[in-house]
């Protein structure tokens, strides 16, 4: 419960309604044990429009994930907790199995879908998280986005961002200006344990035609 107060009291404090509306959608969606989406039609369709992704990245991301989620429950013992998350056709693969055969299954059945290039399987051999675990971890997701958000010297929509176990993993198209400054960002927040970046990397010069291209960062 004071985990959940203390998230709506980051909310109330963020000067910016998309940022908010943007967290609040990925707080509300960590509570259910699902970190990797953001929910909402009109916010989804916001953020694509400054996506570094090819819209057909987008449509092979989100389509990856609803498979992913659909199936791992079949291949993993009962009571298993697996988050799949997809940037750009790169999968994350967090949460808790109880053995490496499971760990290993989970990773073939994410590898045996259409359009999948890679799989980072971050899946730790323990127990499964309980709820209060997992409500902390959105939070801090939640803390991480608003941060992001907060830097002037970023674009926060380049970035995905997963918590399993206080551990943030950091997953965009970036430059490794960007990618060391989000990890910095995120290494400052309260209750991160751990950063991991998994970063797709691209020039400046890629970035500066990404910025000619783009309209503003709907988040600023």
């Amino acid at each position: 419960m004071n985990d959940a107060k203390a998230g709506w009291t980051t909310l109330l404090k963020l000067r910016r309604p998309l940022a908010a509306a943007a967290v609040c959608g990925m707080l509300a969606i960590g509570l259910q044990g699902c970190f990797g989406v953001l929910a909402g039609g009109l916010l989804a369709g916001t953020f694509a429009a400054t996506d570094r992704r090819t819209l057909g990245a987008q449509t092979e991301d989100k389509s990856i994930v609803v498979k992913g989620e659909a199936n791992i429950p079949g291949v993993v013992p009962q009571g298993s907790h697996v988050n799949v998350t997809s940037f750009n056709r790169k999968v994350l693969l967090s949460g808790e199995v109880p053995d490496e055969a499971s760990k290993a299954a989970a990773e073939r059945e994410i590898k045996s879908l259409p359009g999948v290039e890679g799989v980072f399987n971050e899946l730790a051999i323990s127990g499964s998280s309980n709820f209060s675990s997992r409500s902390g971890d959105a939070l801090v997701t939640s803390k991480v986005l608003a941060s992001l958000v907060d830097a002037k010297d970023l674009y926060s929509s380049a970035f995905k961002v997963t918590t399993e176990r206080g551990i943030v993993y950091l997953m965009g198209r970036v430059t490794e200006r960007e990618g060391k400054r989000g990890a910095d960002i995120a290494s400052g927040v309260s209750g991160v344990q751990k950063v991991v970046t998994l970063y797709e990397y691209i020039s400046e010069e890629e970035l500066k035609q990404y910025s000619r291209q783009a309209p503003p960062d709907p988040a600023k």
